[in-house]
């Protein structure tokens, strides 16, 4: 009997939402790569419901987690063609088309959190210049979403210094922190983040790269023992829609997404210090040790950092060089 109503209720719920579905007028389906408990995850889930509540139900939202429909490297170009509406990619994922959206993993940069709110606010001589280079990959930005601090995990001790790396594979995110893994002596592996945990337990790479909440929502204490604390770069997500999709909207449509977008990008970015400190409790209560580098051993890695930003000046061009020197203002 309680498998019955269980069936029942579900087909209700399955009912309902295909009747929201058809009752729309606009459906948003936005492919995201984590887990939808991921903290990327739930601040869709508050664009969602800012959305659907405040257009009365004229636009659906559909999220697709997890990397069901298209990997973080796959949806620039995904979003890009009107694939698909929308999707969430870390912002590096542009670097083939925008060399220049690097600066924020040019190592030690944004060290401060006041730094890093300058440069990732809306208008900002740095953002801004770089919201408008995509728009020309078919994509418009809608908000930008925190991920926090870069640090590394690794198996059996901590990565106190360059030495700790050299001669290790090391999972990276980008072709920049790969720079900087070159520099320090290390061999830097592109593994897409829904892919890392498989990488770490099959010992693919020595050495992981991500951002400490990643660590909590893909559990990644059953694959690595340590995480030391550089938080070397900035990690920057952002949510892009297709721009011929979006300049199809009414403005009316236009502004109860854009309003939605300001509260999810304000809310993602105000929690984003309690979400670190949470993923570091959770990693420590499930037997991570967590090492904070001494002052030493954080000017023995900026020592070898140069090459990446002569690297990046070479390879972002005009653009680059001048967020860099907005960056250095800051």
């Amino acid at each position: 009997m309680k498998h019955m109503l269980f069936a029942a209720g579900m087909a209700l719920t399955m009912g309902f939402t295909a009747a929201q579905a058809v009752a729309a007028d606009v459906t948003l389906r936005i492919s995201l790569q984590l887990p939808m408990k991921s903290h990327l995850g739930q601040n869709l889930l508050v664009f969602k419901e800012e959305v659907e509540s405040k257009s009365n139900g004229d636009i659906a939202v559909e999220i697709y987690d997890s990397a069901q429909l298209y990997k973080d490297k796959e949806v620039p170009a995904a979003v890009g063609s009107g694939a698909i509406e929308m999707g969430v990619a870390s912002l590096t994922r542009y670097v083939g088309d925008i060399p220049a959206v690097d600066i924020f993993y040019q190592p030690f940069l944004f060290d401060t959190e006041a730094k890093v709110r300058a440069a990732v606010a809306k208008g900002s001589p740095i953002r801004d210049p770089l919201d408008k280079a995509i728009k020309g990959t078919g994509s418009t930005v809608l908000w930008w979403q925190a991920y926090g601090g870069a640090i590394m995990l690794s198996n059996g001790g901590p990565v106190k210094t360059p030495a700790d790396m050299e001669g290790k594979k090391v999972r990276v995110f980008g072709k920049t922190l790969g720079d900087f893994v070159t520099a320090a002596g290390g061999a830097p592996t592109l593994i897409s983040g829904s892919e890392q945990y498989l990488a770490y337990q099959r010992g693919t790479v020595d050495i992981g790269m991500t951002g400490v909440s990643g660590v909590k929502s893909r559990k990644l204490w059953e694959v690595m023992d340590t995480i030391t604390v550089t938080n070397h770069a900035d990690i920057e997500f952002i949510v892009v829609v297709n721009t011929d999709f979006w300049n199809g909207l009414s403005d009316a449509h236009k502004a109860v997404i854009e309003a939605a977008a300001v509260k999810a990008e304000n809310s993602v970015r105000n929690k984003m210090s309690a979400i670190e400190a949470a993923a570091y409790a959770a990693a420590e209560e499930n037997g991570m040790t967590v090492y904070k580098p001494t002052a030493e051993e954080l000017a023995a890695w900026r020592e070898v950092s140069q090459p990446v930003y002569d690297a990046y000046k070479k390879k972002a061009g005009d653009l680059g060089v001048k967020i860099l020197e907005e960056a250095n203002k800051l």
